[in-house]
């Protein structure tokens, strides 16, 4: 078990497993493999971390333009609270982010305050951050630095076309929470940030930027220079996935807004979905067509296999994944499968699989099922008690299990592994 620097050594200590979105597990899942599931009422959960062994932390909200949240260390298996922090300030309400550091605390971004607590939850330092917007997460540096910026997209009854015209990019000493270092972008951003040691990535509405924090300074690269909004009808990037040599992010996110119990038919973008691939040396594109047609949407990150070659991406209007082998020229998918997929996927690298949401609508009830990144074929699928469809994380547990938070519910999956004769 080895996390990235500045995050504390555990199975799981930040949001995608680290700043850079692989989203990669050590969960073992055989073909064989028992699943069971439980859930509980848990409104409104974001996601979960782990610290040390049977340390598992639970982010929750509320809603509306003056919302605090609070986190809770919860029971990794019967997800009972142990112990809840006091509420946390916040403001204008999308979701935050949570993270174990690697000098042992807890640090929360939600709305405009970022949280410093220990790991028994209680509060060491607040700082309320500049601008009266949410700010959506954040990716620690390296050396413990956090990184945050404000989201720049409509929120809930807002009209979708309600972008703001930039967005501001802080650097926050992780000890006194001051500003250590800012750069303000010339668009706004509504993905999260993600991270390859001291770059930094910021999708924008219309172009991916690349900053870099050496020496204290905070410094926008102007060699990487990428468009990749260039058509009519295409709706702006989501959080990106960041590999050796690429970035690589999902586009035809406007109307993520407009969610209401899932995102099936929410599609706003006229354009086909597409996954892109940057090259972080030329800055060359390749995209592929997810699915051919529109309107589209997405709210976060696809999943990539490096050891595998294979790129996933879906849509979450229609309800499709695709999987493309990035290694061949050819732009066809490997596979499409209709899925109801719109969460935040898990790679379980060592098995093979891939794990997704799918909302089941004649059941209005959320499973998770996990597919063979090679084939498409449906391994297991196992229902949890959320009648929402996530949008938002899933995480690996201590025991090789994940948890899945979703609006109403967080649900515990776990796979037992039957002996080989």
């Amino acid at each position: 078990m080895t996390s990235a620097p500045g995050y504390w050594q555990s199975p799981w200590p930040g949001e995608d497993n680290g700043p850079d979105r692989l989203q990669v597990s050590n969960l073992r899942v055989g073909r064989d493999s028992i699943a069971r599931s439980m859930s509980r009422l848990a409104p409104v959960s974001t996601m979960v971390v782990l610290r040390d062994p049977g340390e598992v932390f639970l982010l929750c909200h509320t809603g509306g333009d003056d919302a605090v949240s609070w986190v809770e260390r919860i029971d990794p298996r019967s997800l009972a609270v142990i112990e809840r922090s006091k509420d946390l300030s916040g403001g204008p309400t999308w979701p935050g982010g949570i993270a174990a550091h690697a000098n042992g605390s807890l640090y929360v971004v939600f709305g405009r305050y970022l949280h410093h607590l220990s790991s028994t939850l209680e509060v060491l330092d607040s700082r309320e951050l500049p601008r009266q917007r949410p700010y959506n997460s954040f990716v620690v540096l390296p050396r413990g630095e956090i990184v945050t910026k404000d989201f720049g997209g409509a929120r809930p009854g807002e009209d979708t076309n309600a972008i703001r015209s930039d967005c501001e990019v802080l650097v926050i000493d992780p000890v006194t929470l001051a500003t250590r270092g800012s750069i303000t972008l010339p668009e706004a951003s509504v993905a999260r940030l993600s991270a390859s040691g001291d770059e930094i990535y910021v999708v924008g509405v219309t172009r991916l930027f690349r900053l870099h924090w050496r020496g204290g300074t905070l410094s926008l690269d102007e060699d990487f220079d990428v468009l990749y909004r260039t058509k009519e009808g295409e709706g702006y990037g989501w959080d990106a996935v960041i590999s050796d040599e690429h970035v690589w992010f999902l586009d035809n996110g406007v109307g993520s807004e407009t969610y209401g119990g899932s995102l099936l038919g929410r599609g706003v973008s006229r354009s086909a979905q597409q996954l892109f691939q940057i090259d972080r040396v030329t800055c060359e594109q390749r995209r592929w067509e997810v699915f051919h047609e529109g309107p589209s949407i997405v709210a976060n990150p696809p999943a990539i296999d490096v050891t595998r070659s294979i790129a996933i991406g879906y849509d979450s209007s229609h309800g499709v994944v695709s999987a493309f082998d990035v290694s061949r020229e050819q732009r066809a998918p490997e596979w499409s499968i209709r899925v109801n997929h719109a969460m935040h996927p898990i790679m379980l690298s060592s098995s093979g699989l891939v794990m997704l949401n799918d909302f089941n609508v004649e059941a209005q009830r959320e499973d998770i099922v996990l597919v063979d990144v090679k084939t498409g074929e449906l391994v297991h699928r196992v229902p949890t008690e959320s009648p929402l469809q996530s949008v938002l994380f899933a995480s690996e547990g201590f025991d090789n299990d994940v948890y899945v938070c979703s609006f109403s519910h967080v649900s515990r999956i776990s796979f037992e592994n039957v002996p080989v004769n």
